[in-house]
C-alpha cells in the first residue's frame, strides 16, 4: 500500500526466532519491547535476551526499557542499556509510578548522547513538557499510546498531530504511534503523518490485507466458514 511508504513499521514483541522472517516478509524497520511483553514470554535474563535480539536485527533500531522506579536507578539502567549497542534506544517512561516527571532525566540522558524512546506518553501536557528535553545531536523517539487513548473514548489523532507540530523543528525527534489495536490503526498513523508505528508481532501478517479488494475479501471469508464447517463435520 502506497500509504505505508511514508511510515516505518516496527515490530513490538519479545521474541528472537521470528526476527529474520519479520524483516524479510514484512520489511520491518525496527523493534520495540517492554517488561510486560518480556514477562509474557517468560524472559528472566534481560541481557541474554537483548544480546540475542541485537545479533539478528541487522543494525536496525531496538528499544529496550528500564524497569526501575527511582530516577537515579533509571539513569544507571539507561546507561547500561545504551552500552549494549549503537542501535539501542533506551525506553524511559514519561513518569515513574508516583507520577513524578522524568523530563529532567530525559534531558540529562539526551545531552549525554543516549538515544531515547520516551514511552507511555498520553497527554498534550506531557508532550509539551518534552519540548526542550532532547539534545539536537541525539536521535529520540516519543511513543504516544494511541490505542490506549482510544480505549478511553478519545480520538488520538489530534494528540499525535499536536506532537508532530511540537517537534516539527526538531527532525532528530520522531513520533511513534504505539498500542495498535487493529490494522486500520496503521492507516491512521500513516495518514496523520506519524514517523513510526509499532505493530504487535501477532498482527503483522494482517498487513498483507491492506488495500485488498473487498469483494475478494468477502469471498475468502465465506470460503473460510465453509472449510471450517466441513472440518468440524457439522450436521443439522
Amino acid at each position: 500500500m502506497d500509504l505505508l511508504r511514508n511510515i516505518k513499521v516496527f515490530a513490538d514483541g519479545a521474541v528472537t526466532r521470528q526476527v529474520p522472517e519479520l524483516i524479510a516478509k514484512h520489511k520491518v524497520s525496527g523493534f520495540t519491547t517492554n517488561p510486560t511483553l518480556m514477562a509474557k514470554e517468560g524472559i528472566r535474563d534481560y541481557q541474554g535476551f537483548a544480546k540475542e535480539l541485537l545479533s539478528v536485527v541487522g543494525g536496525r533500531p531496538v528499544s529496550f526499557e528500564v524497569f526501575a522506579d527511582d530516577l537515579e536507578e533509571m539513569r544507571r539502567q539507561a546507561m547500561t542499556l545504551a552500552g549494549w549497542g549503537d542501535n539501542v534506544y533506551v525506553k524511559i517512561p514519561i513518569t515513574n509510578t508516583q507520577g513524578e516527571s522524568t523530563a529532567g532525566l530525559v534531558k540529562s540522558l539526551s545531552a549525554s548522547g543516549v538515544k531515547l524512546n520516551v514511552t507511555a506518553v498520553f497527554t498534550p501536557e506531557q508532550i509539551r513538557g518534552l519540548a526542550r528535553c532532547f539534545d539536537t545531536g541525539t536521535p529520540a523517539v516519543v511513543s504516544i499510546f494511541a490505542g490506549r487513548i482510544a480505549d478511553a473514548g478519545i480520538d488520538p489523532s489530534s494528540i499525535i498531530q499536536g506532537a508532530l507540530d511540537q517537534f516539527k523543528a526538531q527532525p532528530h525527534v520522531e513520533v511513534l504511534w504505539a498500542s495498535v489495536r487493529e490494522i486500520f490503526n496503521v492507516v491512521n498513523a500513516a495518514t496523520v503523518g506519524c514517523h513510526i508505528v509499532t505493530v504487535p508481532i501477532a498482527m503483522l501478517d494482517k498487513l498483507s490485507s491492506l488495500g485488498k479488494d473487498l469483494t475478494e475479501f468477502s469471498l475468502d471469508t465465506v470460503k473460510m466458514f465453509r472449510t471450517d464447517a466441513l472440518a468440524s463435520k457439522l450436521s443439522l
